[in-house]
């Protein structure tokens, strides 16, 4: 099974208005297989796949002198259809609490 995560951040919540989605994808999908499983998973029209590649990065501490090491990961900007939309990325409206005030 595939491990495809939103990405939910201030910025790419902003861009989930304008059409483009952000996911965390494994490094070794290309554009082409991404565009299908995010259209197959969320059924709806790709028109476009940015991808963005992280490389792996060690970091030593000095105090301890130990390495930290993190994983190289993948970032995919999706570009849908006009019209299409993915509900995980809360697009929705808050309702309002009507508040009486008494005088």
């Amino acid at each position: 099974m595939l491990k495809i995560k939103p990405i939910m951040t201030e910025k790419s919540m902003n861009a989930a208005k304008l059409g483009k989605y952000s996911f965390w994808v494994p490094s070794n999908l290309t554009k082409i297989q991404i565009k299908r499983i995010i259209g197959e998973i969320f059924e709806v029209k790709v028109i476009k796949v940015q991808t963005i590649n992280y490389k792996k990065t060690i970091k030593t501490s000095s105090l301890r002198r130990t390495k930290m090491t993190k994983s190289a990961k993948k970032k995919a900007i999706v570009v849908l259809h006009e019209g299409d939309k993915i509900s995980l990325f809360g697009e929705e409206e808050k309702k309002s609490k009507k508040v009486n005030k008494k005088k």
